[in-house]
């Protein structure tokens, strides 16, 4: 059995890692190279760097604090945020990323995801959907959730992985820095339909939240921010409880 992963996430606005409520009421967290190189220290598996805002400005994402974090970490380093060219991949990587997450340039082009798969390799490639029900639908939002579009998320995922993502990224809007818990059910009917890993993220509030995760569906890696940011949970004390509860870490 596979390891389950840790991941924690950095939102990054104006070159400092923000936190909101329902991807809304942003607030100032840290700095996110202070920030990465504590994750990269304390046991996290892999580190994800999002500039949030690049979308949605129209502007392509802040390489000099890329390149900072990356200087800073010693784990695998997945960034997303204004990536819709096969350029912007390769601008990303040379910075120091091992993966690069599309989202909104996917669903502008969705020739993207196979064009990256092809030129880059099927592991470097992450599609990362935001997603909220809308009349009983799970549906696709854009431009870090300010935007809904027509596309399903089951659909969009089935797409992501036939056209050569390695990975999924399933950013519920819905549970959202609510501390509420994962949101299960959206999980599960994302990981019914894929084979290739899927990273749960949106609602992690504590430890037990964790556990239920991993006990309740077959996701690979669990994402959290403010409740890592905030010193809430523990990275090192969260992998313990999951070996405990029976499930397979990296300690």
């Amino acid at each position: 059995m596979l390891a389950k992963r840790i991941i924690p996430c950095l939102d990054v606005r104006d070159g400092r890692v923000v936190k909101g409520k329902n991807f809304e009421g942003l607030k100032d967290v840290n700095d996110p190279v202070r920030l990465a190189a504590y994750y990269s220290d304390c046991g996290a598996d892999e580190l994800v760097f999002y500039d949030i805002t690049a979308s949605a400005e129209g502007r392509k994402l802040f390489a000099d604090v890329l390149k900072n974090v990356a200087r800073n970490v010693f784990i695998p380093l997945t960034v997303g945020g204004g990536i819709n060219t096969l350029e912007d991949f390769d601008r990303v990587l040379k910075c120091g990323a091992d993966k690069v997450s599309v989202n909104s340039g996917a669903i502008k082009n969705p020739s993207l995801i196979a064009g990256a798969a092809e030129k880059y390799g099927n592991q470097c490639v992450v599609l990362s959907m935001d997603v909220k029900r809308v009349n009983g639908q799970f549906v696709v939002f854009s431009h870090g959730g300010r935007i809904q579009t027509p596309l399903d998320a089951i659909e969009w995922a089935k797409f992501g992985q036939t056209n050569g993502a390695g990975e999924i990224v399933v950013n519920s809007i819905d549970t959202d820095g609510v501390k509420g818990g994962f949101d299960i059910e959206m999980l599960k009917a994302v990981c019914d339909v894929v084979s290739i890993p899927v990273i749960a993220s949106g609602g992690a509030g504590g430890i037990q939240h964790f556990i239920d995760l991993f006990k309740s569906v077959n996701v690979d890696a669990g994402l959290g921010a403010s409740i890592f940011h905030y010193g809430e949970t523990n990275i090192r004390q969260l992998k313990m409880a999951l070996k405990d509860a029976g499930i397979e870490v990296r300690l």
